[in-house]
């Protein structure tokens, strides 16, 4: 259980990143000086997630196994968001970028 904890703060931590990052795209009449500013309040959370996530985590996996998770965690709530929240489209290249990933991770985490 305790190696879900990790995988569950990192995702939280993505969610509110990908807001902080994209989701001011929205709002392009926004002036730039209100985005940053609000970007950077939303990152406040981010970090209040992915900290813990790489406290907790690091000993149960190494700093490359927890670097792995999160970049995959990223790509996986950027592509909700960008089809939810944007509504762009998914396309097959994407897909390939994920299977590529994929693969990343089972060579980070294979015991070789």
């Amino acid at each position: 259980m305790l190696a879900l904890w990790p995988i569950l703060l990192l995702t939280l931590s993505n969610v509110f990143m990908t807001f902080a990052w994209y989701g001011h795209l929205k709002f392009r009449d926004s002036p730039l000086l209100w985005v940053v500013l609000a970007s950077w309040g939303i990152a406040f959370f981010e970090y209040c997630f992915q900290v813990p996530a790489n406290r907790i985590g690091y000993g149960t996996y190494s700093g490359a196994q927890l670097k792995v998770i999160q970049e995959v965690i990223s790509l996986t709530v950027f592509a909700v968001f960008s089809i939810l929240y944007l509504k762009e489209d998914f396309r097959w290249n994407y897909a390939a970028g994920f299977v590529l990933l994929l693969a990343a991770v089972f060579v980070v985490f294979k015991k070789w």
